[in-house]
């Protein structure tokens, strides 16, 4: 009896111990697209899911002519980071930056006809080879990664610089661009496959759960705004806005609804990295002139225009890669998209503004936050030279002054302006200096 106890346990324990034993996860994500700020997100987002996924391995199904060797840099320590062994399923190719994302990744493996390398770096405005120095950090980073996967640096390196030469690999003035064979041949690829069940086979890796990674809701959205086109109406809205609240200076509406499309511009492209502090803090500053013009400064001057000026130079680096206003890797087409993205809105809402501002300002829509009183000399208003002396005279403000605007005397309007302080509607002022048809007036306490 006491037999039959003990191996009634025995099977328990071991069915505890085996039946607990979990399926192995795999996680596999994308990585088709030019490498950005905004793919180095997508590359960042897949890890932290698989990590809070508890994956056992990643795969990256990889297909990639290159891109921006800063953030092909920042995908590279990601991966060398990661506790858990990634994968690379090369099904097309794995060029310039690609190969660099490659070789940090512990196994590479590519479809047939696939290709990994030329890795030299260029300059994004001509597509020429980039200066040495550019060449040296891209050879340093290829060699240090393939140290740290157990791959030939000598190769790595010679992906980058022609004029290197590996004996009974590359001859001098070519970089060396592997297909599949020829990459397992000199140990930068494990096998040819064609699926990522065969990846997963070849490392006995069976009875495993696949999850996908999934683009979420807010990074659709973000990748929404981020698009040119979209990108336009959100700069002729925030033109827009900025326009109408000259208009009719206070907070409302117009102002309301430039803030708006600028947070809606500005939080993805900041999202993504690509909207540097440098960057944001001109269209801040450009922001500020604009609100000194509205609020403080009388008139429309050298404070509205700078401001202007301002923000439309933030608001199109903001879109443009570039370091500190070196576009050495950033691509011509880039740079074409974003001024005509900018140009594009500027001159439809210019003409918007031409053709149609006055009428927009009268219409039923705004007559709720713009001043469309008519400034009549049937109701007080005068624009002639004062030929009486008003100093000391009394009366009430017309309308806020900020510092200017507009007091009554005597059932009379007249132009006028504050000591510089904010006053009030229907509030006693005293007129303390006169020049021409304006008058100077203080706030009776």
């Amino acid at each position: 009896m006491k037999s039959f106890i003990n191996t009634l346990l025995l099977l328990f324990v071991s069915f505890s111990i085996f039946g607990s034993e979990k399926e192995p996860i795999v996680y596999v994500f994308d990585l088709k697209a030019e490498i950005d700020p905004r793919t180095s997100r997508h590359v960042e987002n897949a890890l932290n899911e698989a990590t809070s996924e508890k994956a056992d391995y990643v795969i990256i199904d990889l297909d990639t002519y290159g891109g921006a060797v800063n953030d092909a840099d920042h995908i590279r320590q990601l991966i060398l980071d990661y506790p858990q062994p990634v994968f690379v399923y090369i099904n097309k190719n794995a060029a310039s930056a690609g190969a660099l994302i490659s070789i940090a990744c512990d196994s590479i493996y590519m479809e047939k006809g696939a290709n990994i390398g030329a890795a030299t770096v260029v300059m994004g405005g001509t597509g020429e080879k980039a200066p040495d120095k550019y060449q040296s950090y891209m050879r340093s980073m290829m060699r240090s990664t393939a140290e740290a996967n157990n791959r030939n640096p000598k190769i790595a390196e010679a992906m980058v610089d022609q004029d290197l030469v590996v004996e009974g690999v590359s001859k001098e003035g070519d970089v060396i661009t592997f297909t599949t064979d020829e990459a397992i041949k000199n140990g930068f690829c494990e096998a040819e496959v064609s699926s990522i069940r065969e990846i997963l086979e070849r490392n006995n890796i069976t009875d495993y759960e696949i999850i996908k990674h999934e683009v979420s809701t807010t990074e659709s959205i973000i990748n929404i705004f981020l698009n040119p086109a979209i990108s336009s109406i959100l700069i002729l809205i925030i033109l827009g806005g900025i326009y109408f609240e000259l208009q009719s200076p206070g907070i409302g509406f117009p102002l309301a609804a430039a803030v708006t499309a600028g947070v809606l511009y500005l939080v993805p492209y900041y999202l993504t990295g690509m909207a540097a502090n440098w960057e944001l803090l001109i269209i801040g500053l450009g922001f500020l002139l604009i609100l000194l013009e509205v609020f403080v400064v009388p008139g429309f001057g050298v404070t509205g225009i700078s401001g202007i000026t301002l923000t439309i130079l933030g608001l199109t680096l903001v879109m443009l890669e570039n370091d500190f206003l070196d576009f050495t890797f950033v691509p011509g087409a880039k740079i074409a998209t974003a001024l005509i993205s900018v140009t594009s809105a500027i001159l439809i809402g210019g003409s918007g503004m031409f053709f149609f501002g006055h009428r927009l300002l009268g219409s039923p829509m705004m007559k709720g936050v713009v001043l469309d009183n008519d400034m009549t000399a049937e109701k007080g208003y005068t624009a002639d030279f004062l030929v009486s002396s008003f100093i000391g005279s009394t009366g009430v403000t017309h309308s806020v002054l900020r510092p200017s605007g507009k007091v009554k005397i005597d059932d009379k309007v007249y132009d006028a302006t504050s000591e510089g302080d904010f006053i009030g509607k229907n509030v006693p002022v005293e007129v303390v200096e006169q020049n021409g048809s304006s008058l100077r007036v203080r706030e009776i306490v």
